[in-house]
């Protein structure tokens, strides 16, 4: 391993399975720790734009605000402008929790039980079932469920997408496991997996061609998430929400246009934008994110994310030791 001025250099694997894989060759970790905390902003801003209009139409949106393109609270939570919802609240207990335990699956959940102690004003209710669950019987993962198949544990991936950077066989075995705590579903854990593997290849710098590419072999394993005939269908079972998340963006050329496109189509807006938005930033990076959106949220909120997100590139295999997972 060669540091210098924050860039490191890998050699290719002379052996083993990874023999075949492409090598991360350079990387800047400083473009690293910056794509990191645009992820984290994203979901927060997905999430406080989207939640004005959740469970609204794409028509019902249009009728009232035309486009909605600025953060100004209200829906039916009745929302401060820049107030965040569980989207983002669960986001950060993963994330406090990755940051002071390492991963630990029974700290996460200590977390989120506290916060639904908290009453919070929104908890979806397979997450408030399984933190219940967890309350009860100390069980970090209940049996598998057909009604566990929603969007509540891939809403909180970004955290365990950059800790485990850029490993991808310790992304997926994270990715179930904070899912599990309240998500046993299939399509819950293959969504987990590929949105947490397209974010690793997002902050990684690799282009959007490369993501298209890693989706469509996802797809063919799991076409339920397909989203080339988009049906404008945002609700918060995972497959729906996964195609409009993927549908927007691979056709939006910036940021700004990924997230409003996506919370503009309505349903559960604020997840799938706290979703987009994780891609998004990841991929488009600090500078792509307007300012007028950051300056909306609480300000503590900015910067806890600026540490956290600093905190989980150090704490993860890129940060520390030579990765052992590729792409």
């Amino acid at each position: 391993m060669h540091l210098t001025s924050g860039i490191r250099t890998y050699s290719a694997p002379k052996s083993g399975r990874l023999a075949k894989c492409m090598p991360l060759a350079v990387v800047n970790l400083e473009e690293v720790r910056k794509r990191a905390y645009a992820s984290l902003l994203g979901v927060a801003i997905g999430d406080a734009l989207g939640a004005t209009v959740e469970f609204m139409t794409a028509s019902e949106i249009k009728q009232t605000y035309g486009v909605l393109r600025d953060i100004r609270g209200g829906g039916w939570l009745r929302l401060a402008p820049g107030q965040v919802t569980d989207d983002t609240q669960m986001t950060l207990c993963v994330a406090r929790s990755i940051r002071e335990s390492g991963f630990a699956p029974r700290d996460i959940a200590n977390r989120f039980a506290d916060w639904l102690r908290s009453r919070p004003l929104d908890v979806g209710n397979t997450c408030r079932r399984g933190i219940r669950r967890y309350i009860h019987f100390d069980s970090l993962s209940g049996p598998p469920c057909d009604d566990d198949a929603g969007n509540g544990a891939v809403m909180r991936m970004a955290p365990v997408a950059i800790a485990s950077l850029a490993d991808a066989s310790l992304l997926k075995t994270w990715a179930v496991e904070q899912a599990h705590i309240t998500h046993n579903h299939p399509l819950s854990d293959a969504a987990c997996i590929h949105v947490g593997s397209i974010l690793h290849l997002a902050l990684l710098g690799r282009s959007r061609e490369s993501m298209r590419q890693y989706i469509q072999r996802a797809i063919n394993q799991v076409p339920a998430f397909g989203y080339l005939n988009y049906r404008g269908l945002c609700t918060a079972f995972v497959a729906d929400t996964m195609q409009t998340v993927l549908y927007h963006f691979f056709r939006a050329r910036s940021f700004e246009d990924c997230v409003v496109n996506t919370v503009n189509q309505g349903g559960d807006a604020d997840t799938a934008g706290a979703i987009v938005g994780a891609i998004a930033g990841a991929y488009y990076g600090l500078e792509e994110i307007p300012q007028r959106w950051i300056k909306k949220l609480d300000r503590h909120l900015v910067n806890e994310l600026l540490n956290l997100s600093h905190a989980l590139v150090s704490q993860s295999p890129l940060g520390r030791v030579a990765p052992t997972g590729c792409f």
